[in-house]
């Protein structure tokens, strides 16, 4: 049975399938077809905290799923810029987890990742699986991944 480590960039996946198809994504439907035939080592959701209810029933969801949920807080600045990012998080965990896995899985569209794929994949001999709206996710991060599924169809919550 392969062993995968799935790591999820939740404001990526949130903003691009809401600009993609303005519908949300279907959390339990991308845990089934990822989780299918494989071992969970390890399940992380990473989100920014703004601490409004909705939200936080929304990390309950994810965590009843079986992610483990890493909360950035939400800063606004002074001028009007954000900043939520989890990206060096993410990429820290996928260096402490592809060596015990067969298949790294990344939900996100950032072209950030491409590199980290490249070298999880040449260091641990791990596929590297990215799921994310075709549109939206940056040509660099598709051909880094051992397999690209786009976020469409089935992986959309019913609108």
């Amino acid at each position: 049975m392969e062993r995968v480590v799935i790591l999820v960039d939740v404001q990526n996946i949130y903003h691009t399938v809401r600009q993609g198809f303005s519908t949300g994504f279907d959390y339990n439907r991308f845990w089934r077809e990822v989780c299918a035939g494989r071992e969970v080592v390890k399940a992380i959701a990473y989100a920014t905290d703004k601490g409004d209810a909705k939200q936080q029933q929304f990390q309950n969801i994810l965590r009843a799923i079986g992610f483990e949920v890493k909360l950035k807080p939400y800063v606004q600045r002074g001028d009007g810029s954000r900043k939520g990012d989890w990206d060096v998080g993410i990429a820290v965990d996928a260096m402490e987890f592809a060596g015990l896995a067969d298949v790294l899985v990344l939900a996100s569209g950032d072209g950030d990742f491409d590199v980290l794929l490249e070298r999880v994949q040449k260091l641990y001999g791990v596929k590297a699986e990215v799921f994310g709206v075709a549109e939206f996710t940056a040509f660099s991060l598709i051909r880094a991944a051992s397999k690209f599924t786009p976020i469409d169809g089935d992986l959309l919550l019913a609108r």
